[in-house]
C-alpha cells in the first residue's frame, strides 16, 4: 500500500515535470547538433567522446535535480492524496500543510481561506435553521391557546347556549379576538419565511410614508378603541422602501404598543412623528404610553427569542416581532433603535436614508 502510494506520487511529480523534460533534452540536442556542425566546419577540433561525456553529464546533473526536486516535494504530494481520499470531509483540505513552492503555498492558503470561508458560512446557515426550527415550535406552542380558547367557547356555546344578544355578542367578540391572534400568528410565520429569500419578494417604490401609517392604524382600530389606545399621525413624508415590508414593521410597533399599553388604566396616545432632517433623510418616531421596558432588557429586544420582562409578564411574545423588525429594516437600508423608560413609554425610530442599499447608482 506505501510503494503504490509512492509510485503515485513519483507519477504524479513526472507529469508535472513532464514538460520541463521535454525543455531539457530540447536543449541538449541542440547543444549536441552545434558541436556536430562544429565538428563538421573544423574536422578533429572535438572528439566524438567529449559530446558522449557532455550528454551523460547533463542527463546526471538534471536526473539529480529532478531527484532533489521530489525529495522537496514528496510530502506535498502524499498530503493531496490524504486530502483527495478524505475529500467528503469538511476538514480535509487542512491535511495540506508541507507547500514547498511559492505556487503551492498560495493554492494551499486560497483553500484554507475557502474552507474558512465555507465554514462561516455553513454556520451561518446552521444558526438560521436553527432559529426557523426553534421558531416553528414556539409559534405552534402559542397557536394552540388561541385555538384551544375557540373550542372551549364552542363547546360551551354548545352544552349551554348564550340566554340573550348580549352573551352571544361577549362570545363573538372572544372568538374574534383568538381569530385575530391566530391571523397575526400566521402573517409572521408567513413573513419569516419570505426573509429569506427577501431579494425575491421585493419592489421599492416612493412610497407616503404618512398614509402607509394611517392605513396600518385603521386595521388596530378596533383594538384601539377597545383598550383606549388614541393613536395620531403627525407630519407628512414620502421614502423610498417596500409598501408590503415596512406594512409589516409598522404592524410590529403597533401590536407591541397596544400589547403593552393596554394594561395601563385610563387613556393612552399612540404618536407617529414624521420629519424630514437637514440631510434629505427622514425620521419616524413610534412614541406609545405604555408600561415601558427595563434597562437592562434594551440591548436584547432585537435578539431572535427575547421576551424579556414584559414577555413573560404577559405572556404573549414570541420574541420574534422586533428581530423580524429589524432585519427587514436592515435589508432595506433603514435603521430601526429604540428608547424608552419604564412605566412611562417606549419610543421606536426609523431612519430613512436619501440613498437605501436598494438604490443602484446610475
Amino acid at each position: 500500500m506505501h510503494d503504490s502510494g509512492r509510485g503515485a506520487s513519483i507519477l504524479m511529480f513526472l507529469k508535472d515535470r513532464l514538460l520541463n523534460m521535454l525543455c531539457m533534452l530540447t536543449v541538449i540536442g541542440l547543444a549536441c547538433c552545434l558541436y556536430l556542425l562544429e565538428q563538421y566546419r573544423y574536422p578533429g577540433i572535438i572528439e566524438s567522446e567529449t559530446i558522449y561525456y557532455f550528454i551523460l553529464l547533463a542527463v546526471f546533473v538534471y536526473g539529480v535535480w529532478l531527484l532533489l526536486d521530489y525529495l522537496r516535494m514528496r510530502y506535498y504530494y502524499k498530503q493531496l492524496r490524504e486530502a483527495l481520499k478524505r475529500s467528503e470531509e469538511i476538514g480535509a483540505v487542512t491535511l495540506i500543510q508541507s507547500a514547498a513552492s511559492g505556487e503551492q503555498r498560495l493554492m494551499a492558503r486560497l483553500l484554507q481561506d475557502q474552507h474558512r470561508a465555507y465554514l462561516n458560512e455553513l454556520n451561518q446557515h446552521k444558526r438560521q435553521q436553527e432559529i426557523h426550527n426553534h421558531f416553528v415550535m414556539q409559534w405552534v406552542h402559542h397557536m394552540k391557546t388561541p385555538v384551544s380558547v375557540v373550542d372551549l367557547q364552542a363547546q360551551e356555546a354548545i352544552r349551554q347556549p348564550p340566554d340573550n344578544e348580549q352573551e352571544w355578542l361577549a362570545l363573538f367578540h372572544s372568538v374574534r379576538e383568538e381569530n385575530e391572534r391566530l391571523a397575526r400568528g400566521l402573517e409572521m410565520m408567513l413573513y419569516t419565511a419570505r426573509l429569506d429569500k427577501f431579494e425575491l419578494d421585493l419592489h421599492i417604490r416612493r412610497t407616503p410614508l404618512h398614509e402607509l401609517i394611517r392605513s396600518t392604524i385603521n386595521a388596530h382600530k378596533r383594538l384601539c378603541i377597545q383598550y383606549s389606545i388614541f393613536p395620531r399621525v403627525e407630519g407628512e413624508s414620502w421614502v423610498e422602501t417596500d409598501e408590503k415590508w415596512m406594512t409589516f414593521v409598522l404592524n410590529q410597533l403597533i401590536s407591541n404598543a397596544i400589547k403593552y399599553s393596554k394594561q395601563k388604566p385610563g387613556t393612552k396616545t399612540l404618536h407617529f412623528r414624521l420629519e424630514e432632517l437637514a440631510d434629505g433623510s427622514v425620521q419616524l418616531k413610534v412614541t406609545d404610553a405604555g408600561i415601558g421596558i427595563a434597562s437592562h432588557d434594551i440591548p436584547r429586544i432585537f435578539d431572535p427569542f427575547f421576551t424579556g420582562e414584559n414577555g413573560r409578564t404577559t405572556g404573549e411574545s414570541t420574541g420574534m416581532g422586533l428581530y423580524l423588525a429589524k432585519q427587514v429594516c436592515s435589508r432595506l437600508g433603514h435603521t430601526l433603535q429604540v428608547e424608552s423608560e419604564l412605566g412611562v413609554g417606549t419610543t421606536f425610530t426609523l431612519h430613512f436614508q436619501t440613498r437605501g442599499i436598494h438604490i443602484m447608482d446610475s
